[in-house]
């Protein structure tokens, strides 16, 4: 039977979901002619032959001694522009286009932007790249605690989780980088009648989304966690569940998807689902034993890369161990990152081609991984470790930490030293660090923006 949620306007009001663009709430569509940075040539470092721009991109960078973030121009390091932000401790990402910066503060229900000023545009017969001056948006999104931003083939799904003790529930808003540029008023929006830490996957169109049952029914231990995973379908101006998979995913936390698959975190294993046709079928990897009782909370995937990766560590700290999960021979096996003494991951990605698998930690090693071909079998094995870092660790300001963000129009990683401050850019295949970013603050959090070379999944 087909389930539909309508959107309650009325609770919406109320603050279980609001949206703020430019003065009012009316669509506006803003076209601008391109604008040439002021102090800037790039005639000599960009390629516009037939309408498209050879760029490194920009780079976005919080700052944790205040609420601003600075834009860098990645083909001369060259600060653009300087942003107070809207509220402090916002979380920075980039959109699923990677055409803006995207800020998401928690506590205080606000998903701001930034647009980077490179972006792409499919004229149907050709493609066309466009250049300007970085901007702060107008354009905002507000709920009640967004936490779980995800983004896939071009759309980004922002989970907010409502709040017990203020009354709001949960919802999901799906937006794209049109939609920000734009201003869109009404987003494909799914709306909960409860709070929920939950997560959305967009796929088509489709929404893979978390289901919190009554606290009866609900296997998880801890009852704020859902155990279900809804199918959802954009049909009309709203989401119809479409079906639930068949398999229950208790504590349920972690999520990506690659071509083929998607895959969830439970406290028993991973659920990967697969459609066929027009349903989804699920099975459930179980738990290797070395996991040692601890549930993979955290899962990284890639969509030119067969398999997922996972992270399982305790709330309370201490060592995280690194699982590969293969979908297609439903197996789990622990990877030996081989960590340097006393590291400890503080961040993960796969490369912008999916060929390695980068771990951060907080030692000042970046390790990178790659897979190797065993008995027509896939193993991720360790391949090198590089230093980030000349400085005492030990220094580290309370709070701070290494961080991270992946070039998509090139094979670097950019990596911010709080201690250093500053932002090294990192080729991965010589291991040679290629430019130097001198900060005037300890960096917060890095994400890079521009033109990818091809599409990639975050």
């Amino acid at each position: 039977m087909t389930k539909t949620f309508q959107l309650n306007w009325l609770a919406a009001a109320i603050g279980t979901l609001l949206l703020t663009g430019c003065g009012d709430a009316e669509t506006t569509i803003v076209e601008q002619d391109p604008i040439e940075v002021p102090g800037d040539d790039h005639d000599d470092d960009h390629n516009h032959d037939d309408g498209l721009i050879d760029s490194l991109g920009r780079l976005a960078v919080t700052s944790a001694e205040s609420n601003e973030a600075v834009i860098y121009d990645l083909d001369d390091n060259s600060l653009l522009d300087t942003f107070p932000l809207t509220h402090e401790s916002s979380a920075v990402s980039s959109s699923a286009g990677y055409r803006y910066a995207v800020f998401t503060t928690r506590t205080q229900d606000h998903v701001g932007f930034i647009d980077g000023g490179l972006w792409r545009e499919d004229h149907v017969d050709h493609l066309h790249d466009y250049e300007q001056a970085p901007v702060m948006s107008d354009y905002a999104l507000s709920g009640s605690r967004p936490t779980h931003v995800v983004t896939h083939d071009g759309k980004m799904a922002v989970f907010y989780d409502g709040d017990a003790e203020a009354g709001t529930t949960a919802s999901v808003q799906v937006v794209n980088d049109t939609d920000i540029s734009s201003e869109t008023a009404d987003l494909p929006t799914l709306p909960y009648n409860i709070n929920m830490h939950g997560v959305a996957e967009p796929r088509g169109e489709h929404l893979l989304a978390t289901i919190r049952r009554d606290d009866a029914l609900n296997t998880s231990a801890n009852k704020v966690l859902p155990d279900q995973i809804g199918v959802f379908h954009w049909h009309d101006g709203e989401y119809e569940q479409e079906q639930v998979l068949e398999v229950d995913c208790p504590d349920l936390h972690g999520a990506a998807q690659n071509v083929d698959y998607n895959a969830f975190g439970c406290s028993d294993g991973i659920m990967v689902a697969h459609q066929h046709d027009t349903e989804y079928h699920a099975v459930k990897i179980p738990n290797v034993e070395s996991l040692g009782g601890l549930r993979v909370g955290s899962i990284f995937a890639h969509e030119d890369s067969d398999s997922f990766f996972g992270v399982a560590s305790q709330h309370s700290g201490g060592a995280a161990i690194l699982v590969n999960i293969n979908p297609v021979e439903n197996d789990m096996e622990m990877v030996d990152w081989e960590p340097a003494t006393d590291a400890q991951a503080i961040s993960y990605s796969y490369s912008a081609d999916g060929d390695h698998f980068l771990i951060l930690d907080n030692q000042g090693f970046l390790t990178v991984l790659t897979p190797h071909d065993h008995d027509g079998h896939s193993h991720w094995e360790f391949d090198k470790r590089i230093n980030i870092s000349e400085e005492d660790v030990a220094t580290m300001p309370e709070g701070q930490s290494f961080s991270m963000a992946i070039s998509y129009s090139s094979n670097i990683v950019y990596v911010a030293d709080p201690i250093a401050q500053h932002v090294l850019a990192i080729d991965l295949e010589s291991s040679e660090t290629v430019s130097d970013i001198p900060l005037d603050f300890a960096p917060a959090g890095i994400a890079w923006m521009g033109i990818p070379e091809t599409e990639h999944a975050h």
